[in-house]
Parts: C-alpha cells; sequence; structure tokens
C-alpha cells in the first residue's frame, strides 16, 4: 500500500536540511526497489537542487549497535553484506560513497559537549541499514557519510537527545537521518501474505497522525500509547532511529510524507521527511 506525497521543500531563502527518517525494509529492497526506492530518488534529487552544497549525511542504523557510542571516522567505508542466504545479484552491490573524517569530528565534538561519551571508529564498514537507502537517496555515491552507531539499552529519549546534539549540523548542510523501520516483526515475514495486516497500518498511522499533531510525548511514550506496539516492535532497535531523526528535526516536526508502502504484509515502509510547515 503506498500514498506517496509529491516532495516539497521550502524555498523561502537559506533554511535548514530537512532531517530524514526512513524505513530501510528488507535487504531485498536494495533490487527490488517497490515505490518506495523511486520515492527516495525523486527526494534525494530535490534535495540536492534545494542544497547544492549538501556536505554530507550522518545517519544511524539498528545494525550497528554498540555499547558506547562511536562514530564511523574510516575515510573509505567497505560496503559489508551484513545478512545471509539471498540472491547471489544482492553480494555484488557496492556503495562506495567516502567516509568523512573532518564531518565525523564535528560530530563526535557536538556528541561529547553535550555530554556524551562518544569515540571514532576507523575500521566500521557500511551495514546495510545505511547503504540500502542510501543507494536509492543518492545512487552517485559521491555524498560524504558518517554513521552513529545505536547504543545499546538506549531507549526513545536518550536516542532523541543523540540527534538533538546534532541539530546544528542541518543549518551545516549536513543530512541527518534515521534508518530504521515503522514495523519490524520478523517472525510475521514468512507467513506468504501480501496484503498490509490492518495491526501494520493502525500502528504506522497513529504515528503519522502524532507526527501532525507535533505530539512529541505521545511518540516518546508509543509503546505503552501506541496501538500495536509490541506487536509491530517485538523489539525496539528498529524503531528507535526514529527518535535520531525526531531530536534533529527539533520543533521541525511538519513530516513530509514520501512513502507509505508496506512490503511483505508486516514491514511498513513508512519514509518521510521532518521540516517546517510550508
Amino acid at each position: 500500500m503506498s500514498i506517496a506525497a509529491p516532495v516539497t521543500l521550502s524555498t523561502q531563502g537559506p533554511a535548514p536540511v530537512p532531517a530524514l527518517f526512513v524505513s530501510h525494509g528488507a535487504p531485498l529492497f536494495a533490487i527490488e526497489a517497490g515505490e518506495t526506492g523511486p520515492a527516495l530518488t525523486r527526494w534525494g534529487q530535490a534535495l540536492r537542487a534545494q542544497f547544492p552544497g549538501l556536505r554530507g549525511v550522518v545517519v544511524m542504523s539498528p545494525h550497528w549497535m554498540a555499547r558506547s557510542p562511536l562514530v564511523m571516522t574510516g575515510p573509505q567505508p567497505a560496503t559489508w553484506h551484513d545478512f545471509g542466504g539471498f540472491p547471489a545479484a544482492l553480494y555484488q552491490l557496492q556503495y562506495p560513497a567516502p567516509g568523512a573524517p573532518a564531518l565525523a569530528q564535528e560530530v563526535l565534538g557536538l556528541l561529547q559537549a553535550a555530554g556524551v561519551a562518544a569515540q571514532g571508529d576507523a575500521a566500521r564498514p557500511f551495514d546495510h541499514g545505511a547503504w540500502v537507502p542510501l543507494m536509492h537517496l543518492f545512487p552517485e555515491a559521491d555524498l560524504p557519510v558518517v554513521q552513529v552507531a545505536l547504543p545499546v539499552g538506549a531507549g526513545p529519549a536518550e536516542v532523541y537527545a543523540l540527534g538533538a546534539a546534532l541539530r546544528g549540523l542541518r543549518s551545516q548542510g549536513v543530512l541527518v537521518m534515521g534508518s530504521g523501520s515503522m514495523t519490524h516483526n520478523l517472525a510475521e515475514f514468512f507467513g506468504g501474505e501480501r496484503e498490509p495486516a490492518p495491526y501494520v497500518v493502525e500502528f504506522s498511522r497513529w504515528i503519522e497522525a502524532a507526527l501532525a499533531r507535533g505530539d512529541l510525548k505521545a511518540l516518546l511514550n508509543y509503546r505503552s500509547e501506541a496501538p500495536h506496539a509490541q506487536r509491530a516492535h517485538p523489539t525496539e532497535d528498529h524503531f528507535l532511529p526514529i527518535f535520531f531523526a525526531l531530536g534533529a528535526a527539533g520543533d521541525d516536526l511538519h513530516a513530509n510524507y514520501l512513502s507509505r508502502e508496506v512490503m511483505y504484509s508486516m514491514l511498513a515502509m513508512d519514509a518521510f521527511a521532518l521540516q517546517p510547515a510550508a
């Protein structure tokens, strides 16, 4: 199911780069783009047209979790195929975007200034939670990318604080992005169904309605307030990157939806930019 919104970006003078949340789906999303992949590509093209001086991307993925906050600092991260049992073509894909050691040092400085004991990791490769959606967003792979690890044991408020610490980067030409999944119950992946499961739609639209209200408190307490939250996310890891994007957005809670597609009946592929209301 998809109800794609048109790409709309503010054109009133200098503006912060929107924050972004994307659902990266299954690894097959890299070669089976559905409707979400082209929607991300269109948005990426529009973003670069509005921000020709875009410096890079800072992204959090649930496929890099660390016991203490870590930041990718290498100059040329490898493409890691961190999955198994998929078609051979998937393992041939590369996303050769450069790293950004200087931007990584800015990220480290901002996190440390916010009281986060972050450290650099020069050997970290791009995991599929980063490179798969980036292949659709920026297929040229020419924008520098820095990953930030999701701390083990962090909850919504802690991840929001990490994004908030990096909020100023948006005014300096940096896209701050959370990559996760609007719903992620892999126990239901092999059910054979293809129509969107009702609980997936109800959970996703509750999140959208909370965003439309600007109700950050409800979003932070989604675990107890959102319908079917436990079923949509038996564990929180794939939902937490949304709070990285929300923290980076701050008061810019207007959500411009790029996709509401559902794959395999249970993977909601919601993607939205967070920016000031037009």
